[in-house]
């Protein structure tokens, strides 16, 4: 028996010290990104020049059940300042449901009044969004590609801000950063922003500005048509198929263009169990990505080494949440085995460790909020340990996510559904969509009961540095399960029409927006 026990505690003890000098590092790279941010914060990009006779654009919408902000997402583009004879609109429509109907009376409408749109529906989701996108680039006309997912809201001047970047022509995807139109809609979206905001701020100008690879994001970008061609195209062997091309498209040769000057503002998930699904999505996604790509990257001689370190980092990112979902799972069995050998040194050891980590995140959150809200910013600042608390409530959502990308399961691509709320008077519960998680909300709930006996163990054995820590893991376990459960369960049982479906029309919305 004793020999077991020892086995335990060898093994225990490796795992446990793997994973938190695995998370350590990748807290320490948060520092770098915010060094290399602050470095070349003021770099503004420029283009080499300006079109003499402006380019073709063709816009894609890819859509798939979207009856609440489909009518607004055509609205907005079609309000896009660009001569109409060089604006091609693509609606990407794979629906089921009666968004096929809305999205082809607004493109009727919108054709009327002269502009050059269409309804591509298909009737299969053969490849998902990779599939509707690689779908419509057999018959676009355009140069240029732009692209916007369904909750976008792109500003008139958008493709005067982006197009001319085509000048040179070695630049094949130009990106802008994302708003948030119902950023104060719940401390869930507010969380949301931040590290939505952490990405776009801080990562993405860092990597642009310093010559590292970064990512397309899937939507208000341009993307030149002989770009996608020649990386080998859109594919859907990933769940992300932005970030698979975007790097394809880099390891070919092409220059990505990053403004964090542009914003196109897009809707928040305003259910957490969307929030999951999206989060499940993009990790997974990124570590199959992982997976396809780095093995080339790492081979290329003609890459420097800071290159590769970042791309690794970069594509491996959501392997922390596996790692901090080990690491809070083993803290206490450590404790138990360890108790006769010293175990309060090793306990201030961890504590060092863990808080060096946990605060690279606080110190990379704080600036993303003040380098975002300028003059506001400490309006936002106390929401950053919140969204801290709900990054680690996510942990078993996204571990199941890195695990199913590791173990090569596939999985559909599940969108992530939008009910055109942009403010607090907004309902949504009583509409389609709304989904749920329950099995991992338990999970989630039955963890954060765990450490709340954990705190309490904590204050037992006088283990206090640890309380602060276990009591923002706790929190983030109990808001994201009970959250999900409310969220799921508080869907009303209503049959509306599609009047009320719909919300309100082109017209009022350009007045608002």
């Amino acid at each position: 028996m004793e020999y077991f026990i020892l086995i335990a505690k060898i093994i225990t003890t490796f795992v446990y010290g793997v994973s938190l000098t695995l998370l350590c590092t990748f807290g320490v790279h948060r520092y770098y990104l915010s060094y290399l941010y602050s470095r070349n914060k003021n770099k503004v990009p420029t283009p080499k020049g300006k079109f003499n006779k402006l380019p073709m654009v063709t816009v894609q919408l890819p859509v798939y059940n979207e009856m609440y902000v489909i009518e607004r997402l055509i609205s907005f583009v079609c309000n896009i300042d660009y001569p109409k004879e060089l604006l091609e609109i693509q609606v990407l429509d794979d629906s089921t449901d009666k968004t096929t109907e809305i999205a082809r009376r607004c493109v009727n409408s919108y054709r009327e009044m002269g502009i050059n749109i269409k309804c591509l529906h298909r009737e299969n989701r053969e490849g998902y969004k990779a599939g509707a996108l690689k779908e419509g680039l057999k018959s676009a006309k355009g140069e240029l590609i732009a692209i916007f997912d369904a909750d976008f809201m792109p500003p008139k001047d958008f493709l005067n801000e982006t197009v001319h970047f085509f000048f040179d022509a070695q630049v094949g995807i130009v990106q802008v950063r994302w708003g948030h139109v119902n950023r104060d809609y719940s401390i869930l979206t507010k969380c949301q922003s931040i590290l939505l905001d952490g990405h776009f701020m801080i990562e993405q100008t860092a990597r642009f500005n310093n010559g590292l690879f970064f990512n397309f994001n899937g939507t208000a970008g341009v993307i030149r048509k002989q770009c996608i061609e020649s990386s080998g195209g859109w594919q859907h062997d990933t769940l992300t198929e932005d970030l698979d091309l975007s790097y394809r498209a880099q390891l070919a040769g092409w220059k990505l263009v990053y403004l964090k000057d542009t914003i196109a503002d897009a809707e928040l998930p305003v259910d957490m169990n969307a929030f999951k699904t999206q989060q499940h999505r993009w990790a997974k996604g990124g570590v199959q990505t992982a997976l396809k790509i780095l093995p080339q990257i790492i081979k290329r001689k003609d890459l420097p080494f800071k290159v590769k370190a970042e791309a690794f980092f970069h594509l491996f990112g959501n392997i922390s949440y596996l790692l901090l979902l080990i690491l809070l799972l083993l803290m206490f069995p450590m404790g138990f085995f360890w108790q006769s050998v010293a175990w309060h040194k090793l306990v201030l050891f961890n504590l060092f460790a863990i808080s060096a980590g946990t605060l690279s995140f606080v110190f990379f959150y704080a600036l993303t909020v003040k380098e975002t809200h300028g003059k506001n910013w400490l309006s936002y600042l106390k929401y950053v340990p919140v969204a801290i608390s709900v990054g680690a409530g996510i942990a078993i959502n996204n571990s199941k996510a890195v695990l199913e990308a590791f173990l090569g399961k596939k999985s559909e691509f599940r969108r992530t559904p939008k009910f055109a709320v942009t403010s607090r008077a907004d309902s949504w519960q009583s509409r389609n969509y709304v989904s749920s998680k329950e099995i991992t909300a338990l999970i989630e709930i039955t963890l954060g009961l765990l450490f709340l006996i954990q705190t309490l163990y904590a204050v037992y054995m006088g283990y206090y540095g640890w309380i602060p820590f276990l009591l923002l893991i706790q929190f983030g376990f109990l808001y994201t399960g009970f959250l999900s459960i409310f969220h799921s369960n508080g869907k009303k049982s209503s049959e509306a029409t599609i009047g009320s479906l719909i919300p309100k029309s082109a017209l009022q919305r350009d007045k608002e927006y």
